[in-house]
């Protein structure tokens, strides 16, 4: 499924929609908002099909695509057979449109129904995805993109990107062979053997799950999406992280590109030709494509050589194959590129109000990850008050990194290994192995919100807990 987005690309889908004499049902647009379908699909991974999920407008757009000043109002409809709560990353709505089920404010969308959500819209490039069970690796996700004010002014080509890591085993094959045990949230491992598990230096841990296949939009570098590039040759290149437990690389190899954004959150310009991407993070690059030359894009999972990507190459470009496998493995994704973001607008100098410390713990054998000691059934409620400043620490006593995200609020990064930073705004930021990182952020959002690792299979087994306003 390709995503390729701009407003020309907008205006003739429109155009070719309603020359075919369909008509486009009165839920899409309008009073209701747009209509949003969780359903099933087939796609085709290395020449075998294999079933999916999805998440379509009716247009047949993947996932949801505003401009500025209009709001999320978008109708979930589940024509799966199974239930289902869509998470919108990145969103701030209030706490029972967040799309999750854990905090007690909604159930979750039964098979067969639908459910209405409207808030004003975040600006910026986030994603969808389910929080129900162990959807999301079956790529129960899409993008959701929300372009500002400028970007709508700059009317630059746009590609939107989403990486998934895929495997023809089900989600729950990969739990238990991690487990020894399907069963979510216990986190014992009863000496089962675990799936492949690759080791950097210094004994830490890298992948703890061996997949089939790593996909760019749906797809493989055997048969990646190639994108035509404007007669301009820029593009703004948004590309998300939607891998249940795989970290990338970006390497754009000669050539270069500059960072715009992380997370939805403008920052100060860097250019580069290599950018880590923990799970559930984005970035906007800007990338120049001169005439007659070809860019490739690969995302390149640490800790070994198997690699995903597009090709972003200028009008009758000739476009070579590539290899899904490069040269040599890459090493594990760092904070080389965090030290260096400053976000465009950093939050107001005050003085903190409340701080938190949380230790992230766990190991791969037995297979049991933790928050300060406890899993989801056990945690430990992080306690704040609105309007206060609220410093969060993350410390990683474990021998792997782990991608933290708080629902419902952005944060600053502020320090990093007992170093201050006035670094970029995130909802997810990437905690190495035994290193801590703290961020601040405003407790404007009244609720009980989740707070996890990112990694699918750490959060299932107990690496999930929530902050709580009182």
């Amino acid at each position: 499924m390709n995503y390729p987005v701009t407003r020309r690309t907008v205006l003739k889908s429109a155009a070719a929609f309603c020359a075919s004499g369909l008509v486009v049902p009165p839920a899409a647009f309008g009073a209701e908002g747009r209509l949003l379908l969780a359903e099933t699909r087939t796609i085709e991974v290395l020449g075998r099909a294999a079933t999916v999920f999805g998440l379509t407008g009716v247009n047949g757009i993947h996932g949801v695509r505003l401009d500025a000043g209009e709001r999320f109002d978008v109708t979930l409809e589940n024509r799966t057979a199974e239930a289902t709560s869509i998470h919108w990353h990145g969103q701030v709505p209030t706490p029972e449109a967040d799309g999750t089920t854990e905090t007690g404010y909604v159930g979750p969308v039964g098979a067969g129904e639908a459910r209405r959500y409207d808030f004003a819209a975040r600006p910026g490039t986030h994603w969808m995805h389910s929080h129900h069970g162990l959807q999301e690796q079956a790529l129960m996700a899409a993008p959701l993109i929300v372009r500002d004010a400028e970007a709508v002014r700059a009317d630059v080509q746009e590609v939107v990107v989403l990486l998934h890591d895929f495997s023809f085993r089900s989600p729950e094959e990969i739990l238990e062979g991690l487990t020894g045990s399907a069963t979510m949230d216990h986190g014992a491992g009863h000496g089962a053997p675990m799936d492949h598990s690759m080791m950097a230096a210094g004994g830490m841990d890298l992948n703890d799950v061996e997949f089939d296949a790593y996909l760019a939009n749906d797809r493989t570098l055997e048969d990646p999406l190639v994108v035509r590039t404007e007669r301009s040759g820029r593009v703004r290149l948004r590309v998300i992280n939607g891998g249940a437990s795989t970290a990338f690389w970006l390497e754009l190899g000669e050539n270069r590109a500059t960072v715009i954004a992380v997370d939805g959150n403008p920052v100060e310009p860097i250019t580069g030709s290599r950018f880590p991407l923990a799970q559930a993070q984005r970035i906007d690059l800007l990338v120049d494509v001169p005439a007659g030359a070809v860019v490739s894009v690969f995302a390149q999972r640490e800790g070994d050589r198997a690699r995903t990507g597009v090709i972003l190459a200028a009008p009758g470009a000739e476009i070579p194959k590539f290899d899904g496998m490069a040269d040599v493995a890459a090493g594990p994704i760092d904070m080389s590129l965090e030290v260096r973001l400053q976000s465009t607008s950093p939050l107001a100098s005050r003085a903190v109000d409340v701080r938190h410390s949380v230790m992230l713990g766990g190991s791969m054998s037995p297979y049991v990850w933790n928050l300060d000691g406890e899993s989801w059934a056990t945690r430990r409620k992080l306690e704040v008050s609105s309007g206060q400043r609220v410093e969060l620490q993350f410390m990683n006593h474990s021998m792997m990194a782990h991608p933290m995200h708080l629902h419902g609020h952005h944060f600053q990064v502020v320090e990093i290994n007992g170093k201050a930073i006035s670094g970029a705004l995130r909802d997810t930021v990437l905690v190495p192995a035994m290193a801590a990182v703290t961020v601040a952020f405003e407790a404007d959002n009244p609720g009980r919100w989740l707070y996890h690792c990112h990694n699918l299979y750490h959060m299932a087994t107990g690496m999930m807990s929530e902050l709580v306003y009182v």
